[in-house]
């Protein structure tokens, strides 16, 4: 049975560096749950390493956890990867760490803390995660899709990092799945700014538990699955977004 889902496909955890501490699973599953979010993506800078203690912490919350990435092209094009399986999330940031170059500067950027389920402070992240990776944007969009992955380009009306302020538009053979609007924008206005042929999302690209929500994508679909919000994307078998 169909029904609709309110997802928030891009949340950034205090492994981000650019984030508030209490950004932690827990933090960032309570928001949701004020908020109404059924379904949250994960997506820290250039890494996967919270997702599994997001995804554990929200087992007894009724809240669906997609393990992810906001991954930071040679082009500094950000790029959301979501799966469904913690494995395929971790296979990529094994490429990513491979070719992300630097190492992080507490002091100038920001601690990159990695947590689990309980709150508990496993370590901290040396790699330069607000940098950008050596690979091209073509090659990050094919990895994810090889991972069974859906890839979204991030914010595409912000200035910085987007896929059409960094190149100026969207190429024609990038096999996208949708594109990304931040809280700042309106769907409405951004279905005439942006007259591409990709389904529009909206997420509120959160650093801070109260952004948490702040916009969603509403999607009908019979279950929280990458499967069923591939179906939407495309408009198959009565999945669709939904405003």
């Amino acid at each position: 049975m169909l029904r609709p889902f309110k997802a928030d496909l891009h949340i950034h955890t205090c492994l981000s560096p650019c984030t508030e501490l209490d950004m932690s699973p827990r933090g960032i599953l309570t928001s949701a749950k004020k908020k109404g979010i059924d379904i949250l993506g994960i997506c820290d800078h250039n890494s996967s390493e919270n997702s599994l203690a997001v995804m554990k912490a929200s087992e007894t919350m009724n809240i669906g956890v997609f393990p992810g990435m906001e991954v930071t092209s040679q082009e500094e094009v950000h790029v959301l990867a979501l799966f469904d399986a913690i494995e395929n999330a971790l296979k990529l940031q094994e490429h990513v760490y491979k070719n992300l170059p630097g190492e992080n500067d507490e002091d100038a950027f920001g601690m990159q803390v990695i947590v689990n389920e309980k709150e508990e402070v496993l370590g901290f992240s040396d790699k330069l995660l607000i940098g950008a990776t050596t690979m091209p944007l073509e090659e990050v969009v094919q990895l994810i899709h090889s991972l069974d992955g859906i890839t979204i380009a991030s914010h595409i009306d912000r200035e910085s990092f987007s896929i059409i302020g960094q190149l100026g538009f969207v190429p024609e053979n990038l096999e996208l799945d949708a594109l990304e609007i931040s809280p700042k924008i309106t769907y409405e206005d951004a279905k005439t700014a942006y007259p591409y042929n990709y389904p529009i999302t909206c997420s509120s690209d959160a650093h801070y538990p109260d952004d948490i929500g702040k916009t969603f994508t509403s999607f009908l679909l019979e279950d929280k699955t990458i499967a069923e919000i591939k179906k939407a994307l495309k408009n198959e078998d009565g999945r669709r977004i939904i405003r």
